[in-house]
């Protein structure tokens, strides 16, 4: 136990040393603005297919579940408003974050590991170039702004199917649905869902080139480096939930009077 929890500290250390370096990196050769619109692209459409269907049946899902809850009070026109926001502020973000684990960050982790034991990396170094700068540092900024771009088609994705079962579910019109989403979905949580979507982006993005970058040990140290970044993204996401969650409502409570 003592072992595997000594692991973890030294991975979670060397992954912040790791973004470190990248950041600076970055400051002093930013990377070209195309590779990074390359990697965009890629990860966007990589994933935007399957972010919109789950978008629309975690919308669907929300809307059954709200409805159950308050049709007793009689506040049914208010569904739409509740559904929206629970997903703006936790469902939407926390989806994204583990599609994009599921699909961009094993991929990512496994194409760099690859780069790396087939000698690729050291390639480029020898070249003059700087791995950081040519290959980490695009993925990672490709990343963290896709994740937007999802998160703004799975919301929009999640209140279309929140808006179709709440017409045959709970029988409510479109025009009911939507009218009270700005009533109840607040600035606030607007703020609450773009910053956990820039949080578990950017430790997405940092752990699978992290673990992609430092393989060794030929294919099965790919394979070791994509169930490790699968490990360390699902574990870092659930923790940083629960923390920004906590800050998120901190905040709430201190500054209610200015967020709304």
């Amino acid at each position: 136990m003592l072992k595997v929890l000594k692991n973890l500290v030294d991975d979670i250390g060397a992954c912040m040393m790791f973004l470190r370096d990248m950041i600076r990196t970055g400051i002093r050769t930013p990377c070209t603005w195309e590779a990074v619109c390359v990697q965009i692209w890629k990860v966007t459409v990589q994933s935007l297919p399957t972010t919109m269907m789950a978008g629309f049946f975690v919308g669907a899902i929300m809307t059954v579940q709200f409805t159950m809850q308050i049709k007793a009070f009689g506040a049914l026109g208010y569904l739409g408003g509740l559904a929206t926001s629970a997903t703006v502020r936790e469902v939407g973000p926390l989806l994204i974050a583990f599609l994009l684990s599921g699909k961009v960050g094993a991929f990512t982790s496994a194409e760099l590991g690859t780069m790396r034991v087939t000698e690729q990396i050291d390639a480029i170094r020898c070249l003059g170039a700087n791995p950081l700068q040519e290959i980490i540092l695009p993925r990672f900024l490709g990343i963290v702004i896709s994740s937007f771009i999802l998160l703004a088609a799975g919301l929009l994705m999640s209140i279309f199917g929140g808006l179709i079962l709440g017409a045959f579910f709970a029988g409510i019109n479109p025009e009911e649905y939507i009218r009270h989403i700005p009533t109840i979905v607040s600035k606030f949580s607007i703020y609450s869902g773009l910053f956990k979507c820039l949080v578990f982006a950017m430790i997405l993005a940092s752990v699978c080139t992290y673990k992609g970058y430092t393989a060794t040990g030929g294919a099965k140290g790919v394979g070791r480096a994509v169930v490790s970044t699968a490990v360390m993204t699902m574990v870092g996401i659930v923790v940083s939930d629960w923390l920004t969650s906590l800050l998120s409502e901190t905040t709430l409570v201190l500054f209610r009077g200015d967020l709304f």
